[in-house]
């Protein structure tokens, strides 16, 4: 009986060995798969955040956006407000700043510090919670820049 178990054991033995041999073997075989199957895509890490999908650098340092052209402006800044599609909340958005993607997010950071409000830079635009239209005007005077206000 004692010679019985140690068969089975050493049968148990061979056969996890072999379990773990197949393992390896389909493993090293996925990691032998191209590179374009091997690429997950990773859209989004909870240590970076938001990755860029074409060079897989977090959205922040993405070299794609620096090489998009400074959007085709007529030299004059205007500001809006719009509602739509926002449940009712004002807007401010700053078109026409002749600014690569870099220096548009910089100038939107500052505005929106001195409007004490939150906003996002989307599509070569600026747009800053509330009506901030006269302050936003004259700040953007004062940089230079020829400034109107266009809408309602």
């Amino acid at each position: 009986m004692v010679e019985a178990t140690e068969d089975v054991a050493s049968r148990c033995d061979v056969l996890r060995c072999s379990v773990r041999t197949q393992r390896n073997v389909v493993t090293s075989e996925l990691n032998m798969a191209p590179k374009k199957e091997q690429d997950s895509g990773l859209v989004y890490s909870t240590e970076h955040g938001r990755m860029c999908p074409a060079c897989k650098n977090p959205a922040v340092k993405c070299v794609c956006r620096r090489k998009e052209a400074v959007a085709r402006v007529d030299g004059v800044v205007r500001i809006e407000r719009e509602t739509k599609g926002r449940k009712g909340k004002g807007v401010t958005i700053v078109t026409g700043i002749p600014l690569d993607q870099d220096a548009l997010l910089r100038l939107a950071k500052e505005l929106k510090k001195k409007c004490g409000a939150g906003g996002t830079v989307k599509e070569g635009a600026i747009e800053i919670q509330g009506d901030h239209r006269q302050l936003l005007l004259d700040d953007l005077r004062k940089k230079g820049y020829t400034v109107k206000i266009s809408g309602g």
